[in-house]
């Protein structure tokens, strides 16, 4: 495939209109038609900017293959898994789990996961996550109740006292709470300034966590799915700093996992899965 149609496929995909692109790069709605229509071809400093803004790589851009491959949505139906999880919760009495069900979809009703192509009910996540801890074997009511409600406190305004779970649960979810962390003179910042401010207190955070098993294990379950649903969700840079961080945070916290026996399987699958993820992507970043 040309170039050209490379370029507008990708485009296309981001929902954006040629004028739009040309905007982004600094460049004239003629340049980009041009290059559409393969008249010209881009500079190199223009290729190099085409592939960063449309979130793809300069192999695929200038790769004369066509790979005719269906992209599918990686996320799963969130309707079935919230029946499975009050199912299970049920046949197993999981009383704090049942409760944080209604009150994880009324939280989160209206949000959706940040993506670039496309955007999902955020719900799949945090039952993602769930369905997950039951696939390794840990139905513990502390922790599917914990996944359920990980993002609540940060995401959507609740306060601690007002979930209904133990104290360890609640604890947990504080300590995976990036707003938790935020200085007291400040604790509704801006999108921009909240950026600063989540970089300044990444060490405390870690380290917080890090003292927690619970939390610690939240944290590397929900660090498996977004690396999992990062190519969507993620432009390359970000991608780039995601698994950095990850490197140096995350993934120390499978040690405190391992050092609980109940949780050693999981804590060998969840350092399998998310070193192949860790491995894949910087083979292709």
């Amino acid at each position: 495939m040309a170039i050209g149609n490379k370029i507008a496929q990708a485009r296309r995909r981001m929902g954006w209109t040629q004028e739009l692109l040309a905007e982004k790069l600094g460049v004239t709605f003629q340049a980009v038609s041009s290059w559409e229509r393969d008249e010209y071809l881009p500079e190199a400093k223009n290729l190099i900017a085409l592939a960063r803004t449309l979130n793809t790589s300069l192999d695929a851009l200038i790769d004369a293959q066509d790979h005719k491959w269906e992209l599918r949505d990686p996320n799963f139906d969130p309707d079935h898994q919230y029946t499975y999880l009050k199912a299970r919760a049920q046949s197993l009495g999981l009383t704090q789990t049942l409760a944080a069900l209604p009150l994880m979809k009324a939280k989160h009703e209206g949000q959706f996961r940040k993506g670039i192509v496309s955007s999902v009910p955020y719900r799949v996540h945090p039952l993602t996550l769930a369905c997950h801890a039951m696939a390794m074997g840990i139905g513990e009511d502390d922790l599917i109740a914990a996944l359920l409600l990980h993002d609540v406190v940060e995401d959507t305004g609740t306060k601690p006292e007002e979930l209904p779970v133990n104290e360890r649960v609640r604890e947990a979810v504080c300590l995976v709470s990036y707003n938790t962390y935020y200085p007291a003179d400040n604790p509704s910042p801006g999108a921009a300034e909240e950026k600063e401010i989540r970089k300044r207190i990444k060490p405390a955070y870690y380290a917080g966590i890090q003292k927690n098993p619970l939390a610690s294990l939240i944290k590397c379950i929900d660090r498996c799915n977004n690396l999992s649903c990062m190519a969507d969700g993620f432009t390359r840079e970000k991608q780039a700093v995601y698994v950095e961080e990850t490197e140096r945070y995350v993934l120390p916290l499978l040690d405190v996992i391992k050092a609980v026996p109940e949780w050693n399987s999981a804590a060998w699958l969840l350092r399998y899965q998310i070193t192949s993820l860790l491995e894949t992507f910087k083979r292709m970043l």
